[in-house]
Formats: C-alpha cells, structure tokens, sequence
C-alpha cells in the first residue's frame, strides 16, 4: 500500500435515512406479495399506525396511498423496464429488491417527483430494508431507467401494436395479456375502446357514497360535505360522490350506518332489482349473495319503502356479521342467516324478487384492487364457474312464478356473465330474460340488451354485469 494510500481518510459510515413515507409503502407492498393480501385492507391500519406514531399528515399519507396503489396498478409495465436495465431474468431478482426498484420506477415515471429526489429517496429506502450491498444495485438500475421518460421506454420496451396488439397493450397498460384478451372479447370494437377501457383501470376512482333510502338522503350528505368536497351521483339517485381526499369516515351518516361506501355501479343492481316489472304480490326479497353487505343494505332499505322484508343469506359466517352491520337499523324487516346459497334452507317459490351477485374474478374491479391483475390466472374461472351456475339454478328456484331474478358480477369477463345465464336458461328452462336497460333509467350506452354491462370508462363505474330473468314456470 502507497504512503498515500495510508494517509488517505476513509470515508466515514453514514446511517441511512428512514423515511417513513417510503417504508410504509414498502411494507405495503411486502403485505400483498407475501400475505395474499389487499392494498385497500392493508392500507388502512399501516396508516392509522403512522398517523400515530410518526406524525403522518395527510400529505404524507396521500403520498403512500399514491405510491402504494401507483406501483401496483403499473406494475406490469415497470416490471419489463426493469427487465431492460438488468443482466439476469426477473425471476432472480429477489422479490424485496424489486418491490423498491418498483416504487422508484413509479417515482421516475409516473409522478411529478423530480429525477434526483426519486433515486435518492429509493437508494435510502433500499439501504434500510435491504442494506447497502444491494442498495448499490438499486441505485444503478434506477439510473438507468431514469435516463429516458415513460413514454420512451415503452416504444423499447412493448412490441409494435401491428405484430402483436394484445402484448403491445398489455405492457402499455400494465394489464397481463389474458385479461387484455378477456376485456377485450366482452367489450367488442377496436382499439380505442379497449385501451380507454385498460387505461380507466389504472385511473384512481373516486369515493362514491350511498344515501340508504328510509334513513338519510343525498340533500343531507351533500349539506354535510358542501359544494367543494361533495358531488351528486352520475346515475343512481342514492348517490354522493366524494372530491379527492374526502374521509367517509368522518360523516355522521356514514358512522351511524344511515349511508355507506358504494359505488355506483354496485347501487344500479340493487336498483334495477327492485325497478324490474312484477305482477302479484312484492312481499318478500331475496338477497343471496349477501356479504359484505353493502347491496343488502340498499336492497333492504328499498324493500321497506314498500312494506316488503328482505332475508339476506351469506355462506360465510364472518361475512353475514359484517351484513348484519350494515343491515342494523333498517327501518323495514329483514333477516341475515349465515347459509349456503347452494344448498338453501328456504323452500322453493318463496321469494318475490331475487338477487345473487356471485363470487367472480373481481376483473370489473382493478380500478380499487389492482393487485387482482396479477394474482388472477384463466384457469380461477373454471372454479367459479359451477358456484355461478348453481347459484344462479337454486336462484330461479327460490322465486315464485312470475317473480324477478337479478344475476350480478362485478366481472365483465363473458365465461362469468352471458355464458353462464345462457348456460342455465338452456338447461333449466322455466324462466326468460327481460330487458335490464329500462330498469336502469338515465344511464346511457347500455348496449342491444337484454343483459347490461357498465363500464368504468363509459359509466365511471365498477364493470358490473346484470340480467334480469322472470320465471315462467
């Protein structure tokens, strides 16, 4: 070693910097990739805890909700920057590491965060979760992502849309290329739908409240919330919208259960049940789907105004309490049962009107669990299907002749929709469909009939699927 050598100082250890921010978010992540879990259920304690302990203002908390639900809903598209960057297969690289290469690729491309602040803050993060070995991998690889804009690195990155337009719109639009396909079969058209449809997925959705009919009204939660933080509904009547960064929470109708967290779409069926045509007598109501409650409490509140009782049945009994919640305080009769929907405890032509909102995909709703995309595969359909199909038969036998069945899914996907009601009507018979579309008055582009299917590009909804079928025999 040179006398120079000797005398030169080493350069002193420097702690890395916590931000909480970025850890919360990081922790977040970690939740959905390992546990299975949901950002939208995990979110909510971790920010509780911070508010608590570290001081989170809502600046803060705003930010790791942006870059927690920012990275998930992107992922796809980040994943194949970063396989450019790297020598290896993405497979290799564990999965921590890439959770922060992921959230500094957010930082880079998909938030206004300027280039030095984003690698900085992602280096820092990596050196306190990941330690500095490997916090040097995670500064070279976002160097290089940051040396060109989104927009740049996906004409490298996603192949022409003339060779392969499924692919081209999968990475694009951060969707995996089977459910790219799947949208697209049920959406029909050409390019511009589907990509304003995949690109509506990756948009953050508003809050939208419910005004349970009988207990409180869109005047009051509109007065509450005033002319800046509330808006009316596009479509249903019961309807508040929520400007961004409003807290249900701290609205005394929402707390008191006279009112809910409900999107739009979710109201319509509930609606459209209770608007569909009946001859006889409309006494008793069925929902038989019933967890986690929220079309219950509506339907409910609807049966009431016209002296009808609702039974709401739930399979799970975890999920019937979380029904009883919701149903706790309605002004009109009902009942929750934990029962099976398959094998019902009720006799058949019991019920006036039916709703069963089955177990599915959850595809119509990426825009609120983005991590779907990714944990759903094609063969999750075969699984459900015999549940829909059995749900639905035991449903057509639980209403009277001439009675209502509304079949919902808040998938758009057609093995769970038209395919299954065609499925049953040709192997049951006994019942017809009728037209869904004047039981959903005001709402437009509801397409030829007699099913609908709500959009969130088109309706700014959940894409939520609904046929009404009579029973005839």
């Amino acid at each position: 070693m040179s006398e120079q050598s000797r005398r030169r100082p080493s350069k002193p250890y420097r702690r890395p910097k916590k931000d909480p921010v970025r850890i919360l978010a990081f922790e977040a992540l970690r939740a959905v990739d390992e546990r299975d879990a949901y950002a939208n259920l995990v979110l909510p304690p971790l920010l509780k805890k911070a508010r608590e302990k570290d001081g989170f203002d809502g600046r803060d908390a705003a930010l790791a909700t942006e870059l927690v639900y920012g990275t998930l809903r992107r992922q796809g598209t980040y994943d194949a920057i970063i396989a450019a960057c790297i020598d290896r297969p993405l497979r290799e690289v564990d999965p921590p590491v890439l959770d922060v290469l992921a959230l500094g690729a957010h930082q880079l491309l998909g938030t206004r965060i300027p280039t030095h602040a984003a690698v900085s803050a992602s280096v820092e993060l990596a050196r306190v979760v990941l330690g500095d070995g490997r916090a040097k991998f995670v500064n070279a690889v976002l160097r290089k992502i940051a040396q060109d804009d989104l927009d740049s690195w996906l004409e490298r990155v996603a192949p022409p849309y003339e060779e392969d337009a499924e692919d081209h719109l999968a990475v694009v639009h951060s969707h995996p290329r089977w459910v790219v396909s799947a949208l697209w079969d049920a959406l029909g058209g050409g390019r511009a739908g589907i990509e304003d449809l995949l690109e509506a997925d990756n948009e953050r959705p508003e809050v939208t409240l419910v005004a349970r009919p009988g207990r409180s009204t869109t005047a009051e939660l509109l007065d509450v919330l005033g002319e800046e933080a509330g808006l009316p509904g596009r479509w249903s009547p019961y309807a508040v919208r929520l400007a961004e960064g409003g807290e249900p929470g701290a609205i005394d109708a929402v707390r008191d259960g006279r009112a809910g967290v409900q999107d739009e779409g979710s109201q319509l069926v509930a609606i459209a049940l209770a608007n569909a045509p009946l001859d006889g007598p409309d006494a008793r109501w069925l929902d038989g789907c019933a967890g986690p409650g929220g079309k219950a409490a509506l339907l409910g509140a609807l049966a009431a105004g016209r002296g009808a009782a609702l039974l709401a049945s739930e399979k799970q009994p975890h999920r019937a309490r979380l029904v009883e919640r919701a149903l706790a305080g309605n002004p009109g009769p009902y009942q929750v049962i934990a029962a099976d929907g398959t094998r019902p405890p009720w006799r058949p032509g019991s019920f006036d009107r039916v709703l069963v909102d089955v177990p599915c995909s959850g595809l119509g709703a990426l825009r609120r669990r983005p991590e779907a995309r990714w944990r759903r595969r094609p063969e999750d359909l075969e699984g459900f299907a015999p549940l829909q199909r059995a749900l639905l038969t035991e449903a057509l036998k639980a209403v009277r002749v001439g009675g209502v069945v509304g079949y919902a899914t808040c998938s758009p996907h057609l093995a769970e929709t038209r395919v299954v009601v065609d499925d049953v009507l040709k192997r049951e018979g006994g019942a017809e469909l009728i037209d869904a579309r004047p039981c959903m008055p005001g709402v437009p582009a509801l397409g030829d009939g007699p099913d609908v299917q709500l959009w969130p590009h088109v309706h700014g909804t959940d894409a939520m699927y609904l046929a009404l079928l009579r029973r005839t025999a």
